[in-house]
């Protein structure tokens, strides 16, 4: 019998990680401006392991709705355009804001957390705050956000 917690955290474990490529995907993308889903395709070829499917519905989902993700982001930095945040924080605020306004299968506090600890890992000492903000505030207006 499997217990659900051991299931649970697998699932988050997973999840986690899927979340964590996806984020080095974008960011190789923005670092040498080409598409995120090249480098996804670049990856996957290169790749001896198989890739989790979450991390390829992330990097697609950001690639596709990216107008509209840059356009909420930039609305809501309050004080911050895309061109003067750290490069990572960018590709963390462009999946934060897709997962939130576009995938809403995981819940927003969970994608608001995940996206926090990666910053807090990987950026600065500002960015988990600044990122919390921006996301809490996507998450509370999400539904007005324009759909494309």
């Amino acid at each position: 019998m499997v217990h659900t917690s051991a299931v649970l955290t697998t699932d988050v474990t997973a999840r986690s990680k899927a979340r964590k490529r996806a984020l080095d995907i974008l960011f190789e993308a923005d670092q040498r401006s080409v598409s995120a889903t090249e480098v996804l395709l670049r990856n996957q070829e290169s790749s001896t392991t198989p890739m989790n499917p979450l991390v390829g519905e992330l990097v697609n989902g950001v690639s596709k709705h990216l107008i509209s993700i840059d356009e909420a982001i930039e609305t809501y930095a309050e004080g911050w355009s895309l061109d003067r945040m750290p490069a990572v924080d960018r590709a963390l605020a462009r999946l934060g804001v897709f997962e939130i306004v576009f995938a809403p299968s995981t819940p927003d506090e969970v994608t608001i957390d995940e996206v926090v600890t990666l910053a807090a890992d990987i950026s600065t000492d500002d960015s988990p705050a600044f990122l919390n903000g921006l996301l809490a505030r996507v998450s509370k207006i999400k539904n007005r956000i324009s759909l494309d």
